[in-house]
């Protein structure tokens, strides 16, 4: 069993390109990802809706607890031995500045992303 499960917004080319980084570097196999624009997804298991979904990533532990936002990427970081990319984002002086700054990438991420109307142009990869 993996050690954590991330659900990302598979129509999102940021978020697509953040979890193929994770997935290569993945030696162990200590990640699952699951997409939340496929079109079998439900929130429902989850306990949280789909709009909350849409405003950050979300992964949920082995023992169950449900992480959000920088949470998420720092656990999958850890979970692959790379913790140390992510070392900054635990530091308390900046943890403030850089959970504002997902935030923000996340609210404006098919606009950064070059995706019109919510789903990208290009297709998806598998």
């Amino acid at each position: 069993m993996s050690a954590l499960t991330l659900y990302y917004d598979g129509n999102c080319r940021i978020c697509r390109a953040q979890m193929a980084r994770l997935r290569q570097q993945d030696k162990t196999g200590g990640l699952d990802f699951c997409d939340i624009a496929a079109a079998d997804f439900s929130p429902s298991a989850l306990g949280v809706s789909m709009a909350a979904l849409n405003t950050e990533i979300h992964a949920r532990t082995t023992d169950g607890r449900l992480l959000t936002g920088i949470d998420c990427l720092v656990a999958a970081y850890i979970a692959i031995g790379r913790g140390w990319q992510v070392a900054p984002l635990r530091l308390p002086v900046l943890r403030p500045v850089f959970v504002a700054m997902y935030r923000a990438l996340a609210r404006n991420r098919y606009r950064l992303s070059a995706c019109a109307d919510g789903a990208c142009t290009t297709a998806r990869r598998p």
